[in-house]
């Protein structure tokens, strides 16, 4: 979405006076915790809307109908990604930015995109990647976390037992909510936490809120 025109330093400033972007003292760019709770709000808004939603928020933002707007989304590689990083840009700052600023932002936000909020240790599915997943493991559990998500933390905290109440013949995964777009929009997951059962690909049932192993256990012993 970026201008080339528009100075990449003026955007960084930019975002870094407001408070949306941190600098070390050995200049390493991160996004701060308050950005990424907007981040976060606007990924539940927009991550997962149907492509017509899609092209009618983009319409909106360069003024024009939204059958246009798919044209310019193919002509200039226009990600969801960019989007929402835009508007979460333009709604964290408290003063007008111009549009092609705001562009350059939401690039530059984009290429420091938080940390996964799959727990480490657990096998991460991508947009890319989840469906060769599914079609080569028979049955999967699939649990779609997020960040700043207190019942996600709580699970986190009784991962290893959780897993062990899984059949060790069932594949394991975790999806990022917040970046999986593609997942989420498929398989129609709003929420987080939310455990999955696959079998052969397709999507068997799935169960959203807290769950602690036993619960887990029941569900998966259910499904499978």
């Amino acid at each position: 979405m970026a201008a080339a025109h528009t100075d990449p330093e003026t955007a960084l400033d930019t975002l870094i006076e407001a408070g949306a972007v941190d600098e070390s003292d050995s200049g390493e760019l991160t996004v701060t915790d308050d950005f990424q709770k907007v981040l976060a709000l606007y990924h539940d808004i927009y991550g997962a809307v149907s492509n017509e939603e899609f092209y009618s928020t983009v319409g909106d933002i360069f003024n024009m109908p939204p059958d246009e707007a798919e044209v310019e989304v193919d002509k200039r590689g226009i990600t969801r990604e960019d989007v929402i990083a835009y508007l979460a840009a333009k709604s964290f700052l408290d003063i007008p930015v111009e549009q092609e600023l705001l562009s350059v932002m939401a690039s530059i936000i984009v290429e420091l995109e938080p940390a996964s909020s799959v727990p480490e240790g657990l096998f991460e599915l991508r947009d890319s990647t989840f469906e060769s997943f599914l079609e080569v493991n028979d049955e999967v559990v699939v649990t779609v976390w997020k960040r700043f998500c207190e019942p996600c933390d709580a699970m986190k905290a009784e991962l290893d037992e959780i897993q062990a109440r899984i059949p060790s013949a069932v594949a394991v995964a975790g999806v990022d909510g917040e970046a999986a777009d593609d997942f989420c929009r498929t398989f129609d997951i709003t929420s987080a936490p939310t455990v999955a059962c696959f079998r052969d690909g397709t999507l068997v049932e799935k169960q959203s809120g807290l769950m602690s192993p036993d619960e887990v256990e029941e569900f998966v012993a259910r499904v499978f």
